[in-house]
């Protein structure tokens, strides 16, 4: 399978000054124009001109300048976050070509990507609808019924209310584990398998869980994201004397972190600071559970060991040992700023918001390409030692980019709803997919 280093921008900040009390300040800080602009013109716009076909499979594979490059078509992952992509660059825009591309690429993913013998979503699939993987991967099912959740939220039309709530059905009978947790992959009939466990796709199952939730209010979607969002809060939390804490990424069948940075164990800051932001949005919906604390303990941790105090921004790795990989990613500068602009808008910290700043200085620096749109994989110095590829990330508008609409308490007002818009992960060989 091709790597997918996948980011999308720090986005736009949008609607956060809704009419109602501020602390004094606060809005200046965050630079919801730049964000927009970035989102929508250096990002969402080149995948509209390109990636869209008359089948609904979305191409996924260009090179800096927009050249589609040759690849195996029809990832699942890649579908559904094509999709989401579109739906959220209408509702941003009201460009209808937005939509009419949403729609086609989640009807082919419906009719040729859903296994009609077992359930469940086929791995990858051809142009013409013939079946190239069968076997079925738990992070590409998590990003199956994201894709159906918005779709819904964004349409109304219940075929993919219908669609997202059995995909959790789905996902829920044949892939969770005796732990609670999930199983990374299955065979096409979803028989047994031994593999090692990591806690990624967990994190964009709790992810696509709460978007349901929100999407459709139904208590089976609430219930699944209680029970995902405990597992993680009672099972892979890992707490630290001063009160910090932080999630493994791989564990063993029996979900015990792997202990040694050469048995495979180590921190992804990005997943730290995303979490942060998951949990609080997991609070805001009502959920139950000590979702807020753990969101505070886990940013704690992710400043304390991962962040750049001197130049801004998330740091790659840290590893049991203490020893940490202070190479820069986008996806992770993007995890830092949507988890800080999160954080200091409930709580005001001065100390949180000066950290934005930096941040949002060094990606407008390093990483966002003016010329070519959307962002660099890695920091200045990361490309200049060969770290860079010739791809653009795959559109995944998601965790650095917000919509604060009226509901929930952020910078002060009370706004109806809080809703991730943007965000960015990437994709890395071997184990280490985020």
């Amino acid at each position: 399978m091709r790597t997918v280093i996948r980011a999308l921008l720090v986005a736009a900040l949008l609607g956060l000054l809704c009419g109602c009390d501020q602390r004094p300040g606060e809005s200046s800080r965050i630079d919801a124009q730049w964000h927009r602009r970035s989102l929508i013109e250096g990002h969402l716009s080149k995948w509209l001109v390109a990636a869209p076909t008359d089948s609904g499979l979305f191409k996924t594979a260009f090179n800096r300048q927009w050249k589609e490059t040759p690849t195996t078509a029809g990832d699942l992952t890649e579908q559904c976050r094509l999709i989401y992509a579109m739906v959220l660059g209408y509702e941003l825009t009201g460009d209808q070509r937005y939509l009419v591309a949403g729609t086609r690429g989640a009807d082919f993913l419906l009719a040729h990507f859903h296994d009609p013998v077992y359930g469940g979503y086929f791995g990858r699939i051809a142009a013409d609808g013939k079946v190239l993987l069968d076997s079925k991967r738990t992070y590409g099912h998590a990003f199956a019924l994201l894709a159906m959740a918005h779709m819904f939220r964004v349409t109304k039309q219940d075929k993919y209310r219908v669609a997202a709530m059995t995909a959790w059905r789905e996902i829920s009978l044949n892939l969770r584990d005796a732990r609670g947790g999930f199983r990374p992959e299955a065979p096409r009939d979803f028989g047994p398998t031994k593999s090692l466990r990591t806690q990624n796709p967990v994190m964009h199952m709790f992810e696509a869980l709460l978007a349901l939730n929100d999407a459709t209010g139904d208590p089976v979607a609430r219930a699944g994201a209680e029970s995902v969002g405990k597992f993680v809060l009672y099972h892979l939390l890992a707490g630290l004397p001063d009160g910090s804490a932080f999630i493994p990424e791989w564990y063993d069948e029996d979900w015990q972190p792997l202990p040694t940075k050469e048995k495979g164990g180590y921190i992804d800051i990005g997943h730290q600071f995303e979490w942060s932001h998951l949990l609080l949005s997991a609070e805001r919906q009502g959920l139950t559970g000590v979702y807020g604390a753990t969101s505070a303990r886990l940013l704690q941790y992710a400043l304390k060991v991962g962040y750049d105090e001197t130049g801004g921004g998330s740091f790659n790795r840290a590893y049991p040992d203490g020893t940490v990989d202070r190479d820069k990613l986008w996806w992770q500068q993007s995890e830092c700023i949507r988890a800080l602009v999160a954080a200091a808008s409930i709580d005001g910290r001065n100390d949180l918001w000066r950290r934005y700043e930096q941040t949002l200085d060094m990606v407008r620096e390093e990483f966002i390409d003016e010329k070519s749109g959307g962002w660099r994989p890695g920091s200045v110095q990361v490309c200049k030692r060969g770290g860079c590829s010739d791809t653009q990330p795959d559109p995944y508008p998601r965790r650095s980019t917000f919509a604060f609409a009226p509901g929930h308490t952020a910078a002060g007002c009370q706004l109806d709803r809080w809703r991730t818009i943007g965000r960015t992960i990437a994709g890395r060989p071997g184990p280490a997919v985020s």
